[in-house]
């Protein structure tokens, strides 16, 4: 782990959990180890995974069906808060894995339970950049006048557009990578735990990007699959998330959330 640490003197802990240097070879490292907690616990991991799955059909149904913009954002602020009260309970089941427990669906509950302050305000923060990634989309419609038979301003449009949703999704990446299963280790705000996980990201960026592209392409492989995929595929990489935290960030400063 990183020695240099920023203290407050206050509290006594750092402004920046530190964290440790990765290889290309981490992320496989986090898929298998992820994998074996599903195993471990396919009974639990099946049931969250069909839950993810089932919300994902009636959340693409509905808005398909309806086809109102406003109902779904309003669908999206709700999945964006629901989300990490989900993983939080995914991550409940590597913990008790590596503390050598039998995890529990109760206890998966009782820390979601614990967590819904922080995870408000990490839904709050992931909808202001939802907010400011649709207002960039409609300034880029506007500054792009694409008239029939131009390919070229259409293409000059498809490629600032792709620069800047880039921008947002890494930025989404990198606060949300580390900082959700902190918030199910530690007792420790979102704000730290997202600054920390953005730290992180940043001191090893490229291990980064291929782990987000890890992500991507198992998700999209699971999406190619009318969604079943999720079902495996969502507890298993919230699993590798897991081992993913406990290896990169030391966060041995803040109390443990209790069981």
């Amino acid at each position: 782990m990183a020695s240099d640490r920023p203290i407050d003197e206050a509290a006594g802990k750092p402004f920046v959990v530190p964290c440790a240097r990765l290889t290309y070879s981490s992320p496989f490292r986090w898929l298998r180890n992820g994998w074996q907690d599903f195993q471990r616990a396919r009974e639990i991991s099946l049931k969250f995974g069909l839950t993810i799955w089932v919300g994902s059909v009636a959340l693409s149904g509905l808005a398909w069906y309806l086809g109102s913009v406003i109902l779904l954002a309003a669908l999206l602020s709700g999945v964006v808060f629901l989300a990490p009260l989900l993983a939080v309970g995914l991550y409940s089941v590597a913990k008790a894995h590596e503390q050598d427990r039998e995890p529990a669906l109760s206890d998966a509950l009782r820390l979601a339970r614990r967590v819904v302050g922080q995870a408000g305000v990490f839904a709050l923060v992931q909808m202001v950049i939802l907010m400011i990634w649709s207002r960039s989309g409609m300034v880029l419609n506007a500054l792009f006048m694409i008239e029939r038979g131009d390919p070229q301003v259409f293409l000059q449009f498809i490629a600032v557009g792709s620069a800047i949703g880039a921008v947002f999704a890494t930025f989404t990446f990198a606060t949300a990578v580390f900082s959700l299963p902190m918030i199910a280790d530690r007792d420790v705000d979102m704000v730290t735990a997202c600054v920390s996980s953005i730290n992180a990201v940043l001191r090893n960026k490229r291990v980064s990007v291929f782990w987000g592209l890890i992500i991507v392409s198992l998700t999209l492989l699971s999406f190619a699959t009318a969604g079943l995929g999720l079902i495996i595929t969502m507890p298993w990489l919230a699993y590798a998330a897991w081992h993913s935290y406990r290896e990169t960030l030391d966060a041995t400063d803040w109390p443990e959330m209790p069981v």
